[in-house]
């Protein structure tokens, strides 16, 4: 789950980490309010789930309530990567002498949380990762061993941060840190982090992405799970409890499990074809599960066949192929469907769909066959 900036400092904010004074509103009115309560000046930041947001307009300095309304209006509605703003997030100016860059991630390949820490903040990463990467300093993080103030302060040093703000950021680190890992998050990045003036360290920016499969340890996390971008076909599969990324083409698609439902996006694309999502079943292909997934496939005007690529492992065969049976009763389905059943109790599985088969519903051996005979009823 990706968080909105404020979100994210509030998230910060639970764990000690200083942060800015703000409001999160949604019309030039409420900005206004907010802007008169805070105190100018002020900055109008937009809050969408993506990046580029003051190369694009959408952040700005507001020295007085007349900028905030101007901005606000500006702001409010407008088209950052295909995210629409409607809502923004007033926040106290911060004077600022330097920025730096910090974050947390797992490094899958080590089996370690990886720390990012550079003196060159306020741009994006990979800029400084292409143009000068010396001046990012990384850690590698054993989750047994955990993360000392003095492996803290040894990371610190290999940045190179000046003395005037070695203190504070130790400090902040080692909280973020413990936010990454008690907050059960995927990333955790500042930037910028700012040194002000007056010599304190500050957290002037938030991009946290959390683990959607953690809510059941975190009974807040239901706020941000809300405010998740959508279109209306991902609405309506997250209702029915889903995996469901929609995508631009023809083909819906249908697996258990997430390798093999990338596996199916990907095998329809070898084939020539295109992709109208990807939907995860999971373990489970009953009744219920299936007819939620064929509806909402089928509720998608794009979508001219359907692949159902299923192999069981603890889901049996024939329980898979009464699920579909019962699920197409349920569900008027409009494409043809085409089915590929392979593992535990396949060939009772077959066995039971064989007498169902019409110009309607179609089973082919193997993956391959299946998904180009998928691509060609698209087409």
């Amino acid at each position: 789950m990706d968080l909105f900036e404020h979100q994210g400092k509030e998230f910060f904010a639970r764990y000690g980490m200083p942060v800015s004074p703000g409001e999160a509103v949604f019309t030039v009115d409420e900005a206004v309010a907010a802007a008169e309560r805070l105190g100018t000046p002020v900055m109008v930041k937009a809050q969408v789930h993506t990046g580029g947001r003051g190369k694009a307009g959408g952040v700005k300095f507001a020295a007085d309530i007349d900028a905030v309304r101007e901005h606000a209006g500006n702001i409010i509605g407008l088209d950052i990567n295909d995210h629409i703003v409607k809502r923004l997030w007033i926040e106290k100016a911060s004077d600022i002498a330097e920025e730096y860059y910090a974050s947390f991630t797992l490094d899958r390949s080590a089996k370690k949380h990886l720390g990012l820490l550079s003196k060159e903040g306020g741009v994006e990463i990979e800029t400084v990762a292409d143009e000068n990467p010396d001046a990012i300093a990384k850690i590698w993080i054993d989750p047994v061993d955990g993360f000392s103030e003095a492996d803290c302060r040894e990371w610190v040093a290999a940045a190179k941060l000046p003395a005037a703000a070695v203190e504070g950021s130790v400090d902040i680190l080692q909280k973020l840190y413990t936010a990454y890992t008690e907050g059960d998050a995927d990333l955790v990045e500042i930037n910028p982090l700012i040194l002000t003036p007056e010599g304190q360290v500050h957290v002037l920016d938030a991009k946290v992405t959390l683990d959607g499969n953690s809510e059941f340890r975190h009974e807040d996390y239901g706020q941000y799970d809300e405010t998740q971008p959508r279109d209306e076909r991902e609405e309506a599969a997250h209702a029915k409890g889903l995996q469901y990324v929609g995508l631009e083409g023809s083909v819906g698609v249908i697996a258990n499990g997430a390798g093999l439902a990338m596996s199916t996006v990907d095998v329809v694309n070898q084939v020539g074809g295109s992709p109208a999502n990807f939907l995860d079943i999971g373990g489970g292909a009953n009744a219920d599960v299936m007819a939620g997934a064929l509806e909402v496939i089928n509720n998608d005007p794009a979508v001219k066949s359907i692949f159902i690529n299923i192999f069981g492992g603890i889901t049996r065969g024939e329980e898979v192929a009464n699920g579909i049976l019962e699920a197409m009763q349920r569900v008027d389905i409009d494409s043809p469907i085409v089915i590929r059943l392979d593992g535990t109790n396949a060939d009772e599985g077959r066995a039971i769909l064989a007498p169902n088969l019409n110009d309607k519903l179609m089973m082919a051996g193997t993956m391959l066959d299946a998904a180009r005979k998928a691509v060609e009823l698209a087409s």
